[in-house]
């Protein structure tokens, strides 16, 4: 099928490591520095190398690195951040790119995903086919979702049948 009678392709992305930290909002930066990426704005990621740091909440980041670092760094971050876990058992990860990627997960977020309000390096945490998710902005099109492995397939399958020509309303 051509690029453009399918507007947009959905992928799982293979298992990646996940620490979640939790700290005071003045301490993150700290926390940042140690984790070795630059801490990200409100509702941003920000990335250095093979890692992202994504923003949370004012108290909580998220570390995205290779699966096999991930318990190591939680034990040295440990000491730096309130709590530093290990998560990355917990949640899934896709990929939707393509020119209607927009489209097809306006069809299941309730967040403004315009170019002008969403795009490369922006988070938004929301639901997404009902489900609790995050949305990141990688690119002009295209996104990674993160979702609760107990939620995956059913994710997975809804990005599969939203991604179908004529499934999903335009965004501006």
């Amino acid at each position: 099928m051509s690029d453009r009678a399918r507007p947009a392709t959905a992928e799982r992305l293979s298992p990646r490591g996940m620490v979640a930290l939790r700290a005071a909002p003045e301490a993150m930066a700290g926390v940042a520095e140690a984790a070795g990426v630059p801490d990200p704005g409100v509702r941003r990621w920000e990335g250095a190398g093979d890692r992202a740091l994504v923003w949370m909440s004012p108290d909580e980041r998220l570390l995205i690195c290779p699966r096999w670092d991930a318990a190591a760094l939680a034990g040295a971050l440990a000491e730096v951040a309130g709590l530093a876990a290990d998560v990355s058992d917990m949640r899934a990860a896709f990929r939707v790119s393509g020119p209607g990627a927009r489209d097809v997960l306006a069809k299941g977020a309730a967040v403004d995903l315009s170019r002008a309000a969403f795009g490369e390096g922006d988070v938004r945490r929301t639901h997404v086919a009902e489900v609790a998710a995050m949305i990141r902005g990688t690119g002009e099109a295209a996104f990674e979702l993160l979702c609760f492995r107990s939620v995956e397939d059913h994710l997975a399958r809804w990005l599969e049948l939203a991604t179908l020509p004529g499934r999903a309303p335009a965004v501006l």
